[in-house]
């Protein structure tokens, strides 16, 4: 479809924003029992991990796992540029991987080891299916289970690539810290030495395991939700998350079966790789949320709703980029959340209308009621911004 070539729309006089719905009391109370729950979870991890290997060493490990998630996360999160995600979607995803797979993983990994042990009567055998068969195929499925839960449920905000890739990292950071935990902590048991090599390779050397695994589902599912043919939609989502779990059981069989020397050969002979392949797509996912962002508003370009210097701002990653830092050294910090919020509510508008025209959403008059609602936060937001910057001349 090409955008200079789209018909005109004729957008009538935008109302003001009705009021949100305000959350009822089931639906807070719903929220806070599953936030108990998480946190229950999480606790009973602790306690199993504490008792493994010690007070002073758990507090270490949680120290150790803690320390570099920030700097993770502000990765994940550079890289959706064009239409950021929920605040709660995010928290919920590395939560969801930090507390509720972690607590699936340890018990249904723990109980097949039991099983082989006692069938086989083999601790090292047992331990190597562990690793090998049940971990990637339980941690894997604990994972996913929440990016497929927000690709049905929320498919407003599971847009693409970009956004699978961005809640997939964020679930895998949120397992990988808290299992970082339970290697810190057995690592401090044999000296400070030890823990220095083990938070150089898990936690500097091979940080995103976990995300890199789980982004195979999230690509699977984002390509799943942007296609229009039928056999791709049912067939990637399945593919990503076999191709999850088969390079996270071939990591785990290089740390089982080819000590040290099977660590290095997988990880510059396949995470590496892999690695760089996933840089690659998410450069050519977001030249397309770029395309789509040209696309959809460059009606109202014609209209005049925005002017030319400023559509073509929104239309690249740089453009925003300029925009924003404009407006801070302009306007100040107030000055460039407005702009901030003002780029992100012409991507919703954008990103809207291109679900509308895959046809996803069934309600006519409901997508129309979001598209005046976002048109008129826009219309708010940039009448705000003028006059802003009128008060700063």
């Amino acid at each position: 479809m090409d955008a200079f070539n789209q018909p005109v729309t004729n957008y009538s006089p935008v109302p003001a924003l009705a009021p949100r719905p305000r959350l009822s009391a089931i639906k807070i109370l719903a929220v806070i029992i599953a936030i108990l729950f998480a946190v229950l979870l999480g606790l009973i991890v602790l306690l199993f991990i504490g008792a493994e290997t010690g007070l002073v060493e758990l507090i270490i490990g949680m120290v150790c796992a803690i320390l570099p998630v920030p700097i993770y996360v502000m990765l994940l999160l550079w890289i959706d540029r064009y239409e950021s995600e929920p605040l709660w979607m995010l928290a919920t995803t590395f939560f969801w991987g930090a507390l509720i797979a972690v607590f699936i993983a340890l018990l249904l990994n723990t109980s097949v080891e039991i099983i082989t042990t006692i069938a086989t009567r083999s601790d090292e055998l047992a331990a190597n299916v562990g690793a090998v068969i049940s971990a990637p195929i339980v941690e894997e499925s604990a994972k996913a289970s929440i990016l497929f839960i927000f690709f049905f449920w929320k498919k407003d905000e599971f847009d693409g690539i970009v956004d699978g890739i961005v809640y997939a990292g964020m679930v895998g950071l949120g397992f990988a810290m808290t299992e970082n935990i339970l290697y810190y902590g057995r690592a401090m048991q044999k000296g400070p030495d030890a823990l220095t090599v083990v938070f150089i390779l898990r936690g500097m050397a091979a940080p995103f395991s976990h995300p890199l695994f789980t982004s195979m589902t999230g690509i699977g599912l984002g390509w799943s939700r942007q296609t229009r043919n039928s056999f791709i939609k049912f067939a990637m989502p399945i593919f990503g998350f076999g191709l999850a779990i088969l390079m996270h059981a071939t990591w785990n069989g290089s740390a089982a079966f080819g000590q040290g020397l099977g660590f290095f050969v997988a990880y510059f002979m396949i995470m590496g790789p892999a690695f760089i392949i996933i840089l690659m797509v998410i450069h050519f996912s977001l030249r397309r949320e770029g395309r789509i962002v040209q696309e959809f508003l460059y009606p109202d370009y014609q209209t005049g709703f925005f002017d030319r210097h400023e559509y073509e701002k929104l239309c690249t990653i740089r453009g925003r980029m300029g925009l924003s830092w404009d407006a801070l050294w302009s306007q100040g910090f107030g000055g460039w959340r407005l702009r901030m919020r003002c780029n992100q509510m012409a991507s919703e508008l954008a990103f809207h209308r291109s679900r509308v025209a895959r046809g996803i959403g069934r309600d006519p008059k409901a997508a129309q009621e979001r598209e005046v609602d976002y048109r008129a936060t826009l219309q708010q937001l940039r009448q705000q911004i003028a006059q802003r910057q009128r008060g700063f001349r």
